[in-house]
């Protein structure tokens, strides 16, 4: 076996990896039922799985072409993929969309007073 059979191989594993995280982050938007739980598996696996995709395109094309696309692509993945799961959770958290019996924390609770009794967020009561 020759290396770049080898490495065609890990590229076809790499693909196959990614590609399922990818589908499992789709499933668990569908079948979750609240906000938190979608954003899990909408940041956690996907960008895993895009990872390992453009780690496999690498390995395949060989080329620092292929490279310099591929580094802002997982660094954009790995800047907003989190950042836009925070902003979404905490707008499901004003909005009161979040399933608050099963939180055993709620941490956001002493965040939206301030000192003097104002409120800086504006969330609905109940």
């Amino acid at each position: 076996m020759t290396l770049e059979s080898v490495l065609d191989t890990i590229a076809l594993i790499l693909v196959l990896i990614g590609a399922i995280l990818c589908l499992t982050a789709t499933i668990g938007l569908l079948r979750w039922k609240d906000v938190p739980t979608r954003l899990h598996a909408a940041t956690k696996p996907q960008v895993l799985g895009v990872l390992l995709i453009v780690v496999a395109v690498e390995l395949a094309l060989r080329s620092w072409e292929a490279l310099a696309f591929g580094i802002p692509i997982v660094l954009i993945q790995f800047a907003t993929a989190p950042l836009a799961a925070h902003m979404v959770g905490r707008a499901a958290y004003r909005n009161r969309t979040t399933d608050e019996e099963n939180l055993y924390i709620d941490e956001l609770n002493h965040s939206t007073e301030q000192p003097g009794g104002t409120h800086t967020e504006s969330r609905p009561e109940s």
